[in-house]
């Protein structure tokens, strides 16, 4: 599923973003409805933050992966909140992307095509690693497929608990610790 994003075909899909976010002012504001026009732009300065946090977090992989998730035509939306302005310096970029990456696959494979599913993901760094967690609403139409993928075997520095996992919600707590601790 993954795309190997060029600089072209990345400046692409953010110009058309912003497009996007500027007609929908524009046309707020033809519509005379200002208060949605300041909402708006608040969701806009509040998403530029929560990017530019995980851009700083140290783990590049992993913030171009979740970056580009929309992108992907995955059967979700992907939100993402970064809940501390921490560095994650010795956090195994690798690792936590490829365990992420497999996961939003897995869950496209078993999510209802053309729902209303939506992945929402809080990133905790922590001194000692990385806590993630994974809310998922919508519909699960293999539920096999998650459930084995869960039971799969990880590497050592990366600890999975299922909170919630229902045909409608799946709540995990991930947690990657960091490569010099995990020594």
């Amino acid at each position: 599923m993954k795309k190997d994003w060029n600089k072209i075909d990345f400046l692409r899909h953010v110009r058309h973003d912003w497009l996007n976010k500027v007609q929908l002012i524009k046309g707020n504001l033809a519509l005379n409805k200002e208060e949605r026009v300041k909402e708006i732009i608040d969701e806009i300065i509040m998403e530029a933050q929560q990017e530019a946090r995980l851009s700083n977090l140290g783990i590049p992989q992993f913030a171009e992966l979740l970056l580009t998730c929309n992108w992907e035509n995955y059967r979700f939306q992907l939100e993402y909140e970064v809940l501390n302005e921490k560095k994650c310096p010795y956090a195994e970029d690798a690792a936590l992307t490829e365990w992420t990456a497999m996961f939003f696959n897995v869950l496209n494979e078993s999510a209802k095509p053309f729902s209303e599913n939506h992945l929402s993901v809080s990133i905790d760094p922590q001194s000692d690693g990385i806590r993630l967690f994974f809310d998922f609403s919508g519909i699960i139409t293999e539920k096999v497929l998650i459930d084995a993928f869960l039971h799969t075997k990880n590497r050592e520095n990366i600890k999975v608990q299922v909170h919630t996992f229902m045909e409608e919600e799946i709540a995990l707590e991930v947690f990657v610790e960091n490569e010099r601790t995990s020594d």
